[in-house]
């Protein structure tokens, strides 16, 4: 069923920030599994817009053997556009996220977004500190050394406890065979810099590490 949200139109910056993974409570609130890359942005905004867990491109399109009454009314609650959350608070609970929003007022309506997908604009997240960086602004930079070799792009970054690391996808050097994958640490003993207008990382690193 459609979770009685208002329709919205997804920014051209959204970013996908996390999910919600169930109800909290008994008053419209609901736990939420933020993305470790922009868990921050869940905190600094304050309209969240909702996708369901697999959205379809487009809604069915009725045929002559499907255009009854019964169906279409089926149709009408297939959740497809983006709708608007507008949250009142945001905090964290043990070890989770948990929000209550404007319009949800009870268990129900917060169990019915059960799985959406959370997206808030990427000019909505608050401003890095000096030398730290967002997930989603790495990923895609090519990493380069110090000899000036192209080692890859930045596909995916990982946590492994204290320190996170840059998963790099480089084109193989022979037709045919697999993308080589490459694993850095993203510590300053080996990364130089960041150029985010340059769309480059500048490590020391070697191609056969």
């Amino acid at each position: 069923m459609r979770p009685a949200l208002d329709a919205a139109v997804l920014p051209a910056d959204a970013i996908e920030v996390g999910r919600i993974a169930d109800a909290w409570g008994i008053k419209g609130w609901f736990k939420v599994l933020p993305h470790s890359a922009s868990a921050e942005a869940l905190f600094s905004s304050r309209r969240w817009f909702l996708l369901p867990p697999d959205r379809p491109m487009k809604p069915p399109r009725p045929t002559a053997s499907t255009a009854s009454n019964a169906t279409a009314a089926v149709q009408n609650t297939v959740w497809t556009e983006p709708l608007l959350l507008d949250i009142k608070e945001v905090k964290n609970h043990s070890d989770t996220v948990v929000a209550c929003a404007e319009n949800l007022q009870d268990r129900s309506a917060a169990e019915s977004l059960r799985g959406a997908r959370i997206f808030v604009p990427r000019s909505g997240f608050p401003k890095a500190a000096d030398g730290e960086y967002y997930w989603v602004d790495l990923i895609g930079l090519q990493v380069v050394n110090r000899e000036g070799v192209a080692l890859g792009l930045v596909r995916d970054l990982m946590a492994t406890g204290p320190q996170t690391v840059l998963v790099l996808e480089a084109l193989p050097e022979t037709d045919g065979a697999k993308p080589v994958e490459r694993m850095i640490p993203f510590v300053s003993a080996f990364v130089d810099g960041v150029d985010l207008p340059g769309q480059r990382i500048m490590v020391d690193w070697q191609p056969d590490y």
